[in-house]
């Protein structure tokens, strides 16, 4: 449903949340490494991530990515929409060109159930759900994030 460039995204901010409590700024190595992530592939999501002020970055020997006032009350909506477009949520999932209620393709009205109920899940959780979950389930941060998809 969402590209893997999203994964990555969401999967990043939920470090830099877990971390938030170090109050210090992560560097793209440190991520991408924990994250098991190409750096620069990383380094260009969390860039965009940063642009978007969905968290925050300062450059130089000392620098690196931090959560903002904002970034744990990101609903993943808004980081789908910052990195793949809400066109992905909206796609006809036979393929087709052009798909509504008013030229619906032979799937539609079963397909925009599901659609509105993963948009609705999607607008719902939270970066702080996300890192509530995965405190209370005690994983490892380096099994989490190599691992398991968010």
């Amino acid at each position: 449903m969402i590209s893997k460039t999203c994964g990555y995204a969401i999967r990043g901010i939920v470090y830099l949340a877990l971390e938030e409590n170090r109050k210090r700024k992560i560097g793209i190595h440190e991520i991408a490494n924990e994250l098991a992530i190409p750096l620069h592939f990383m380094g260009k999501v969390m860039q965009e991530l940063s642009k978007r002020a969905i968290i925050n970055s300062i450059k130089g020997p000392n620098g690196g990515f931090y959560v903002n006032e904002r970034t744990i009350s990101t609903n993943l909506i808004e980081i789908i929409e910052a990195i793949d477009g809400l066109g992905v949520l909206r796609k006809c999932y036979l393929g087709r060109e052009e798909c509504s209620s008013v030229n619906p393709c032979p799937m539609h009205d079963e397909f925009d159930a599901c659609r509105l109920a993963i948009f609705k899940t999607f607008e719902e959780q939270t970066i702080a759900n996300l890192v509530s979950k995965v405190e209370k389930e005690g994983k490892m941060l380096g099994n989490f994030y190599s691992t398991a998809a968010v």
